[in-house]
């Protein structure tokens, strides 16, 4: 097989991995808790800091309408509550909840091993060619972009 026709494998293979996800992770969820990679995400972020409808939007990189969504979802699972902005109480801000904080680690956590299989996988290679796949990645993205 042609290095092209597997570059085009892999990005489809991603994508279809990926659908309705907001990310790619390696392994599934532990925490037992039926939720969304967009949920889990939303619950770790929280778990730094506390973040409006259109905060969480801009650092997901999607619509305040599908942060909403997943929101009142897990606000209805008591993982999250809802508290006004000191400085301005028009802004309603999200606080993980102590049923959320652990999903919000286990979440941290998959993050950490998906890295760590990346490394693993890059160990494999020479750093010269790590700096080519780097190059081609980059180079890639530039034109997917």
């Amino acid at each position: 097989m042609k290095v092209a026709n597997q570059i085009d494998e892999f990005l489809n293979s991603i994508l279809l991995i990926s659908e309705n996800q907001h990310e790619v992770l390696i392994g599934s969820c532990t925490s037992g808790f039926s939720l969304t990679n967009t949920q889990e995400h939303i619950l770790m972020l929280l778990s730094k800091n506390n973040y409006s409808n259109s905060e969480l939007a801009k650092l997901l990189n999607v619509s305040q309408a599908a942060v909403t969504k997943a929101v009142k979802q897990l606000l209805s699972f008591g993982m999250l509550e809802v508290l006004k902005d000191e400085k301005d109480a028009r802004i309603v801000l999200y606080r993980l909840t102590d049923l959320g904080r652990p999903v919000a680690e286990e979440h941290s956590h998959h993050h950490d091993h998906t890295l760590a299989v990346y490394n693993q996988v890059l160990s494999e290679f020479s750093q010269e060619e790590q700096m080519v796949i780097s190059r081609f990645l980059s180079r890639l993205l530039e034109d997917l972009r």
